[in-house]
């Protein structure tokens, strides 16, 4: 999510807050929110704390729905925050926990790992990944179909080698990125660390995949991939946003670099 959000402030036993949080899926909807505010800003990104918000708590409603390019199904929208007050408890894990975690920070000790947001990102990233994987096969297997029946110069279009090209690219890459994702998915369900960001990699090649297959299908498909009468030009949309969401490939390849130098 991006955020304009100040700093939480404690008002005895309450957290006070006062932002803007942009681009929060479900935020038309959603009952209970997740908020990611600063509570010491001398500490940098170490002086965040994680909130509950409900709805009911009033002070915290959603604003714009936004228009986007792919993924219209999915709700997406600015969600407001303004003298949102919520109980001290409120903090996810714990006052105690938190109080720790700032006093470490304040003495300039190291805790010795990622935050807690950034080690879900990681394991949360092969779930999206398998989702662009699911993307790009649905738009292969589409391809190849309309290439098998499509004629042109008195045969099916997928004699031609220029097209067998195309097809046998999007399979292999499709393959390799699913493998990469399994992999991540079992280090994650099994508990096992991601000691080369294996999750950042499957979310940078299967986003990237799928950019690269729906758009070869469109290609396939000539001034048919085009048209909304087939499902390949929405695909084409809905596969950009697995190269932004969840970490851009920007992110990822960052990610993936640290882990590499570390």
């Amino acid at each position: 999510m991006s955020a304009r959000c100040a700093p939480a402030r404690r008002e005895g036993n309450e957290w006070v807050l006062n932002g803007q949080k942009t681009y929060i899926t479900n935020g038309q909807y959603a009952d209970v929110y997740i908020v990611v505010a600063t509570v010491d800003p001398e500490l940098g990104h170490r002086g965040q704390a994680s909130f509950i918000i409900q709805r009911e708590d009033g002070g915290i409603r959603p604003g714009k729905k936004e228009k986007k390019l792919g993924i219209r199904a999915s709700d997406t929208s600015e969600v407001l925050l303004e003298d949102c007050r919520i109980p001290l408890e409120r903090v996810l894990g714990g006052m105690d926990k938190l109080e720790s975690k700032l006093d470490r920070a304040r003495k300039g000790e190291s805790s010795g790992r990622s935050s807690a947001a950034l080690r879900t990102f990681e394991m949360t990233r092969p779930a999206v990944a398998i989702q662009a994987v699911g993307i790009a096969r649905a738009a292969l297997e589409f391809a190849t179909q309309y290439a098998k029946e499509r004629q042109a110069f008195g045969v099916p279009i997928s004699q031609h080698q220029s097209i067998q090209n195309h097809l046998a690219d999007m399979a292999t890459e499709i393959e390799a990125s699913r493998l990469l994702t399994y992999k991540a998915a079992w280090l994650a369900a099994s508990g096992q660390p991601f000691t080369k960001a294996e999750g950042s990699m499957s979310k940078l090649k299967a986003g990237e995949t799928a950019v690269k297959v729906t758009e070869m299908a469109v290609q396939i498909l000539g001034g048919a991939g085009y048209i909304k009468d087939f499902p390949v030009e929405k695909w084409y949309r809905d596969s950009k946003i697995y190269t932004i969401f969840e970490g851009t490939s920007e992110i990822q390849r960052m990610v993936i670099a640290r882990a590499l130098l570390a």
